[in-house]
């Protein structure tokens, strides 16, 4: 029996097998997807060992195992959170988004300011977690203290094409502030909520609280 043969009778064999290994993976690339959590620059909102769920189709839909667009299916917006494959970075990051194209950002002790006007930030019970208000959309992020924190830039313009990111954990965030604008193709889809969670701090035993955890 020769290759050829031997290979064309492994295929007939498992077609259904090779057929949904490459549905399972085109639905992955185009569709919908669920990336582990390794770092903490998402605190408090999503935490070290968490599994998300990825919208891939929130944005555009594309060609599987490419990024040839076929259609636009929304735009990013404010409050935002989004995974993209950094090209500065060589690493797939997830941040919120907090910057679109046109919008002047600036960053005064930790503070935004876009378009000119000041958001609005509510104290909680813990000093070193603050609700933050991005239009209509309110989250808590961190202001774990840093010894080189970047908590202040001047007033930057989003280029057309581009979006501003930032970490909910603020002063533990490599984001915009260290990799500058993030363009539009690398984004790879919107986070909508928690799968999965595993503490790696505890024998990585799941936080069952955390499962299905809407995130928006």
């Amino acid at each position: 029996m020769n290759i050829k043969t031997s290979f064309n009778q492994l295929i007939k064999e498992n077609w259904a097998f090779l057929l949904f290994a490459l549905v399972l993976f085109a639905s992955r690339s185009s569709f919908a997807d669920w990336y582990l959590v390794p770092t903490g620059s998402m605190l408090p909102t999503i935490l070290e060992g968490d599994r998300i769920f990825v919208d891939k189709m929130a944005y555009r839909l594309e060609v599987p195992f490419t990024d040839i667009e076929i259609m636009q299916t929304g735009q990013p917006k404010r409050g935002d959170i989004v995974v993209f494959n950094s090209e500065k970075a060589s690493n797939r990051l997830v941040k919120r988004l907090i910057g679109v194209p046109g919008d002047r950002i600036a960053m005064l002790d930790n503070k935004l300011i876009i378009n000119g006007e000041k958001i609005t930030y509510e104290d909680n019970e813990n000093e070193l977690l603050k609700t933050e208000y991005l239009g209509n959309v309110a989250y808590i992020v961190q202001f774990m203290p840093a010894a080189e924190a970047r908590d202040n830039f001047a007033e930057v313009i989003v280029p057309e094409g581009h979006y501003l990111v930032l970490g909910d954990n603020r002063n533990n965030s490599a984001d915009s502030r260290y990799y500058g604008f993030v363009p539009a193709i690398e984004i790879q889809g919107k986070v909508n909520k928690v799968l999965v969670s595993l503490d790696p701090e505890n024998y990585y035993l799941p936080r069952k609280e955390r499962f299905n955890e809407p995130l928006i």
